[in-house]
């Protein structure tokens, strides 16, 4: 599989390439800064290219870089995001109430974990189209983050991106390409968790994700259209398919 994965260079994104380059797949990750991009996915034989997913031009100029990498795409992985200590660094033990919330810094946000799953998509849905195979992974979170007191507008762009794909899945049926959302089931140990806030030992891995990414990115997952999977369930999930 030929597979993109937005904001590769870390968390939740950089230990799913791991999880895929393991498997052999094709992989180019997108972060901000081309140089750190090419030097990550160096280190695990994948490509790293520059994108800013909130900007038109930078996602038309990746999607360029990409076809010229790959000839194609089968896997579009929407990951990138930013989270809330970019608004409030101390959003964990001094939460704010929305109103207080910068103009800059909700439009910020909103910007890169919405229409930046809107942008990409929008982007690579005619080479997904063109693959026999094609699939659209977006991550998103739980829904009682989505709704936390002092979570704007860090929750509201997750459940804007979560409906977003669920109007692709249902505008996207009945065609090759197949749209699903994945989350790790909680927070988990990455940059968006101020350091020392919390007891990282009470954290999820990033890893939690790699079982899940593999299988959906395999054929096993061929005919998975329209499903919200649980990283910390998949196992029950699978079970529960299977039966």
């Amino acid at each position: 599989m030929r597979i993109l994965i937005t904001g590769g260079t870390s968390g939740l994104g950089w230990a799913m390439a791991k999880a895929l380059r393991a498997d052999e797949h094709h992989v180019v990750l997108t972060g901000r800064e081309a140089d750190r991009a090419a030097a990550t996915a160096a280190g695990i034989g994948a490509n790293g290219i520059a994108m800013d997913v909130r900007d038109p031009d930078s996602v038309r100029a990746g999607r360029d870089r990409v076809l010229a990498l790959f000839g194609g795409l089968d896997v579009l992985i929407n990951n990138a995001g930013i989270g809330m200590r970019t608004v409030n660094p101390r959003f964990l033990t001094e939460p704010q109430p929305f109103w207080e919330v910068s103009e800059t810094g909700f439009d910020d946000v909103v910007r890169t974990n919405l229409t930046g799953y809107f942008l990409v998509a929008k982007a690579f849905v005619p080479d997904l189209l063109a693959s026999p195979s094609g699939r659209i992974i977006n991550v998103t979170m739980n829904h009682e983050t989505m709704r936390r007191a002092g979570f704007v507008p860090y929750g509201p762009s997750r459940a804007g991106a979560e409906s977003l794909s669920r109007i692709m899945a249902a505008d996207l049926a009945g065609t090759s390409v197949r749209v699903n959302l994945l989350l790790p089931g909680g927070a988990t140990v990455t940059g968006m968790i101020p350091d020392g806030a919390v007891d990282t030992s009470r954290l999820l891995p990033a890893d939690v994700m790699a079982a899940p990414v593999r299988w959906l990115c395999s054929p096993a997952a061929d005919q998975v259209h329209d499903e919200r999977i649980v990283a910390t369930e998949f196992d029950e999930w699978l079970r529960h398919r299977r039966s």
